[in-house]
């Protein structure tokens, strides 16, 4: 059976809802390539939305709204159609249960720019089924991992499975100020420190160098590298490597690399870089 591709996306600040560059151009290009095949809709795991305790939840809102974001005018998204998948939520749950989940539903949940940022730029004109799947604020590697391989089985049924997070994501680290004087996220007045050049690679060689298993054990050993504080001060954004590198780290995944797609860096300090295990 045909295994989709699954996308590692950093889906960067709220302005790359708003500037064009390499890797807004590359998400457009992955939903053509989707949307070319046929699929039947669009697995998430983000990194805004978690859950307290043991659980994990997934997002049955029929009528999500859109939570606003900053430096963006609203005609950007606000407009842009959501289409939760809520037959394809159940699914999840049941998959995610029977793997021993505590897991849920969520009715009230209001989809966050980490979603919908990706979905406007990959299918401009209109949003295929999507499901949402939330982070667990323990912030496991190898529960997010394992969330990944329990649902891997939907890449053979046309799935996309996506995981939005970042390479290099410290806010506290960025520097803001070109932002905010001149709404300039790209701005580059000097180089990205060493912490954020060394993580980087780092991330590229485990992806791009290891596939089936070992991608997954080399994914989680990228939280002991000495430079991962400084890369992520929190561990939400990374978490959806792990979903990635389960939902690609099978067996039957071995031989299949990692494409590094398109990069860009923001605020100095930020690296959003995308990447793609498999092909159609």
């Amino acid at each position: 059976m045909t295994l989709t591709p699954v996308h590692f996306f950093s889906h960067g600040s709220t302005m790359m809802l708003r500037e064009h560059c390499s890797s807004t151009d590359y998400w457009k290009q992955c939903g053509d390539e989707a949307l070319k095949h046929g699929i039947k809709g669009v697995v998430f795991m983000g990194a805004h939305w978690d859950t307290i305790g043991d659980q994990i939840q997934v997002s049955t809102n029929p009528n999500p709204a859109k939570s606003p974001v900053a430096y963006v005018h609203p005609s950007k998204y606000v407009d842009y159609e959501l289409n939760p998948d809520i037959r394809t939520a159940n699914r999840c749950i049941d998959l995610l249960a029977k793997a021993g989940y505590n897991v849920s539903g969520n009715d009230k949940f209001d989809w966050i720019h980490d979603v919908y940022l990706i979905l406007v730029r990959m299918f401009p004109k209109a949003c295929p089924p999507t499901t949402i799947i939330s982070l667990n604020a323990r912030y496991d590697p190898h529960y997010h991992m394992k969330v990944g391989s329990t649902l891997r089985h939907l890449r053979k049924e046309n799935y996309l499975l996506i995981g939005t997070g970042g390479s290099v994501h410290n806010l506290y680290r960025n520097r803001w100020a070109p932002m905010l004087r001149f709404r300039d996220n790209f701005a580059q007045d000097s180089p990205p420190e060493t912490w954020a050049l060394e993580f980087r690679q780092a991330v590229e060689d485990v992806f791009t160098k290891n596939s089936g298993p070992a991608l997954r054990r080399a994914v989680t050993r990228l939280m002991k590298h000495p430079e991962y504080r400084d890369a992520h001060a929190t561990d939400d954004h990374f978490m959806a490597a792990m979903f990635v590198a389960g939902a690609a780290g099978d067996f039957e995944d071995e031989g299949t690399f990692a494409v590094l797609g398109a990069e860009t860096w923001e605020l100095t300090n930020m690296c959003n870089t995308q990447y793609t295990i498999g092909s159609w």
